[in-house]
């Protein structure tokens, strides 16, 4: 942990000449990230943070936040950031509600099924609106399976285990039938029980899968 970020944002150019930057949330916790007071690091993509700053100042503008840092009050000091990453360290993330999940903490865990079949390891997650989708490599199929992030596909997560039991609803293996249309089916017929899960179903999570981000809104998660 001592050497672990996560990125927050990502540095995509200057803003008027009084020192902000503009800024691509990739956290779920913009408002906690960017206000002022917050300490964040900068560093190149996937480096080592090359700065410590502290937020000035942080509002939403646009498709972006725009963010200046202490004693940086000239579009001079901070041109040069253009194109970096804002990172937390480790020992900063956000403590989250019980049943919702860094996606750092998800990728790679050992998934099986409540009737004892090996699915695979967890290798990605989508996040393509109302629910994610967990993404699935294993022996059962040729082809990835996708497994909707609700309280009726995912049974229990155990971090410590390193495991998430799931049950496979009808349609999420190939032999059944197609995997996509099932997958927006369950995604489009659960929303609604989805929302309520949101306060602590398992099938909720926050953050992202490191080469990702922190988590909640698209593209919103910690990522390393």
């Amino acid at each position: 942990m001592a050497d672990t970020y996560y990125t927050v944002g990502a540095i995509t150019g200057t803003h008027g000449l009084r020192g902000e930057v503009k800024v691509i949330s990739r956290t779920d916790f913009p408002q906690v990230r960017f206000r002022k007071g917050s300490r964040l690091y900068i560093r190149q993509p996937g480096g080592t943070p090359v700065a410590e700053v502290t937020v000035r100042s942080g509002r939403r503008h646009k498709h972006w936040w725009l963010v200046a840092f202490e004693d940086m009050l000239s579009i001079n000091d901070v041109e040069r950031f253009k194109g970096m990453e804002l990172c937390v360290h480790a020992s900063q993330l956000q403590t989250l509600p019980e049943g919702t999940y860094y996606i750092h903490d998800l990728i790679g865990l050992e998934v099986v099924a409540d009737d004892g079949r090996w699915v695979g390891r967890l290798v990605e997650v989508l996040r393509p609106g109302a629910n994610d989708v967990y993404v699935v490599r294993g022996p059962l199929q040729k082809n990835d399976v996708l497994l909707p992030a609700i309280p009726d596909c995912v049974l229990d997560v155990d971090l410590a285990a390193k495991r998430m039991t799931v049950h496979l609803l009808p349609g999420l293996l190939d032999e059944d039938e197609d995997v996509d249309d099932v997958v927006g089916d369950v995604v489009d017929d659960a929303a609604e029980d989805v929302e309520g899960a949101s306060q602590g179903g398992v099938g909720q999570r926050t953050g992202a899968p490191e080469g990702q981000a922190e988590g909640g809104a698209p593209l919103d998660v910690e990522e390393r």
